[in-house]
């Protein structure tokens, strides 16, 4: 009970010295595109400012969305993270990977291997996600800057995928919303090197975008509140617009 009350007391104090922004997904940019992305733009907003399930008085992504500033330098969020996770970055690209945004539909096997690669991630992954070779997604293609939904994915040297994570693009916001590695090559960089190159390429492809985004820091468990730590996702008090 006392842990649990230092904990709170913990939180509060978080909560109450957090950043405060103001983000705007511009969902009226989404006139003329295909209607998909002003459909996930809708669905983003409703979702954040849903009641959180464990703390019913606020809304989920209000109170300690996980986020970092950019600016119009494509190195500047590299240069922000942690040394270690610059350093996993380096050892990746000595080691002969290299990033790119791809087609997820021409991978299919690679993400197969990726997803096999590792029965718990942060807890037990699902049978059929493991056990059953990923189906075709249907992403239209995106007229615009302003909204998408990006995948990219890191390879070695024999261009395997061996890393890859999805993204929602809506206005002035990049997040995270799937990332995963392969378990075999952890240990070469892969996944710091995804990060940080989605990083850099929201300001060189993105330009309206001002902030990235790892979903909330307070409902991660401690092990995922140290990496969003290390990787610069920092609790801010969001106040969302859905349109410009």
């Amino acid at each position: 009970m006392k842990d649990r009350i230092e904990k709170i007391k913990q939180i509060w104090q978080t909560v109450r010295t957090m950043p405060r922004v103001e983000i705007n997904l511009m969902k009226n940019a989404c006139e003329g595109n295909d209607p998909y992305f002003a459909r996930i733009t809708d669905e983003f907003y409703h979702e954040v400012n849903d009641r959180h399930p464990k703390f019913p008085l606020i809304r989920k992504k209000v109170y300690g969305m996980a986020l970092f500033p950019l600016d119009d330098q494509p190195d500047t969020y590299l240069k922000a993270v942690e040394s270690s996770a610059r350093r996993n970055f380096k050892k990746a690209i000595r080691n002969g990977y290299t990033f790119r945004r791809i087609d997820f539909n021409e991978h299919l096997d690679d993400v197969w291997d990726v997803r096999r690669s590792a029965k718990v991630r942060q807890g037990e992954m699902p049978s059929d996600f493991i056990n059953n070779r990923p189906s075709e997604i249907h992403v239209p293609v995106s007229n615009s800057k302003t909204h998408d939904y990006p995948y990219f994915g890191i390879f070695n040297r024999d261009d395997k995928l061996v890393a890859y994570a999805s993204c929602i693009v809506a206005g002035e916001l990049i997040e995270v919303e799937h990332v995963y590695g392969h378990s075999e090559f952890q240990s070469d960089g892969i996944v710091p090197m995804l990060y940080i190159s989605i990083g850099s390429f929201a300001v060189t492809e993105f330009p309206q975008v001002k902030y990235y985004s790892y979903d909330t820091y307070f409902g991660a468990s401690p092990t995922m509140q140290r990496f969003k730590k290390k990787f610069k996702f920092l609790p801010h008090k969001v106040s969302w617009k859905l349109n410009s």
